[in-house]
């Protein structure tokens, strides 16, 4: 006979807990990561190339082009600092709006959410010295536009399919 304790369910130790404060936190820190890669990348980008110069590499082309506005260049006659100041005001909201639903979000969501912040946040920093963002990824069909366009536009859809996507609690469950 063994003398030996028999593990009772109580003894099995439980997988760390997704608390509403980790949550939050790691969707931070994910943006974080995709805004220094895309802000990495313009910076390489700007290195290599020349304003108005292209490299074919297949479908996409690669040129440097600076974007004084917002999406397809809208406002890019208004003041540097109007603009700033706007996309600033959008971005907090943003934040604000992404950190306080992340828990409540989805997984798929939340990825989603991590991406468009990190999108949005890279292409506001890349704006801050007035020159513009940095975009450099044309197809010649559309817009030149940069990795953080690319973050915030998968972001979105991916955002979206969480929601769409995720169980609903019934009512009076």
């Amino acid at each position: 006979m063994s003398t030996e304790p028999t593990s009772t369910a109580k003894d099995t130790p439980r997988p760390a807990r997704w608390t509403s404060r980790r949550i939050r936190v790691l969707l931070v820190v994910a943006a974080a990561v995709l805004a220094a890669t895309d802000l990495i990348v313009k910076a390489v980008a700007e290195a290599v190339l020349f304003a108005g110069a292209t490299n074919d590499i297949g479908p996409i082309n690669i040129r440097l082009v600076y974007n004084r506005g917002v999406a397809f260049s809208m406002g890019a006659g208004l003041p540097p600092w109007a603009v700033i100041a706007g996309t600033g005001v959008i971005l907090a909201a943003l934040l604000w709006f992404l950190i306080a639903a992340a828990p409540g979000m989805s997984p798929l969501s939340r990825a989603g959410a991590a991406l468009l912040l990190g999108g949005a946040t890279g292409n506001f920093i890349d704006r801050l010295d007035g020159q513009g963002v940095v975009d450099y990824l044309h197809s010649g069909w559309f817009p030149t536009f940069n990795l953080a366009d690319v973050f915030v536009t998968i972001g979105v859809v991916v955002l979206v399919l969480g929601a769409v996507l995720s169980p609903r609690p019934r009512h009076g469950d």
